[in-house]
């Protein structure tokens, strides 16, 4: 089965592809769009310009132009099947001027125009990283500009339970240390969010419940079997090696001026 095809059908309940709570997000939206809504200390006198790199089914976008005025968004995301979904329920809600979706490999993405501020958030992957997707939000940058970014790290040292779910114990650092890089590299984080144990397992139960759900209504589909065993090979995964030991921290960031580093 396709694995962007289990990806799609497991956020149906869950569209924010990280564990993060309306209210979470809701609460980094309004701290990242009200950074990004001022340059050298001056109101803007245009639209704001979001981009949301790897957007996925456009969650992120679609919470942001129907919550705040004067924004305007662009997502770029590799799944063609998935961003024409999203195209067509953001024609649906009336947004079709304020959103535009791009079907394309997010490392290749330009634009005429800088953004005020870029989005990453369970993404990183997509670059090779977090450093590398700190690059990319930078390149995407107005000066000035706000970037808000979620990444993994580790909660506490991987076990044998992780490991075996797939994870290398390299493949992320603890939160101080994954805080430490970004600021190295030029960011200061100006607010943030760790996900709590109970967006992890909200989260986890509607991925998994989901893919399951999907599984068992169409029985007769030549993917559900495959369906059902993936959610159930990622629900082991989840409850008996990562939980509780890999972290995701959400940060919204903005460049450190050269002469303050």
């Amino acid at each position: 089965m396709d694995r962007r095809r289990i990806s799609a059908l497991a956020h149906a309940a869950h569209p924010i592809a990280a564990p993060l709570s309306d209210t979470s997000v809701a609460r980094l939206l309004d701290r990242a769009l009200r950074d990004g809504a001022e340059q050298d200390g001056a109101e803007r006198d245009r639209d704001m310009r979001i981009l949301d790199l790897g957007c996925g089914e456009a969650a992120w976008l679609v919470r942001a132009v129907e919550g705040h005025t004067g924004v305007r968004a662009h997502g770029v995301d590799l799944d063609a099947g998935t961003i024409a979904g999203a195209r067509d329920e953001i024609a649906a809600r009336g947004l079709g001027d304020r959103v535009t979706l791009h079907a394309q490999d997010a490392r290749e993405f330009a634009a005429d125009e800088p953004f005020d501020l870029v989005l990453c958030v369970g993404a990183a992957h997509a670059f090779g990283g977090l450093l590398p997707t700190l690059e990319a939000a930078r390149r995407h940058l107005a000066p000035g500009g706000t970037a808000l970014i979620g990444d993994a790290f580790w909660e506490r040292e991987p076990g044998q339970g992780t490991l075996d779910a797939g994870f290398a114990a390299d493949e992320y650092s603890d939160l101080g240390t994954t805080v430490d890089r970004v600021a190295a590299d030029g960011w200061t984080p100006v607010y943030g969010h760790i996900s709590t144990t109970e967006e992890w397992d909200e989260y986890e139960w509607s991925w998994t419940g989901s893919l399951s759900r999907w599984a068992l209504d169409h029985p007769d589909d030549p993917d559900s079997g495959e369906a059902l065993k993936a959610a159930a090979e990622h629900r082991s995964g989840w409850l008996h090696g990562y939980r509780r030991t890999l972290g995701f921290v959400t940060l919204v960031l903005r460049r450190t001026p050269d002469h303050l580093r």
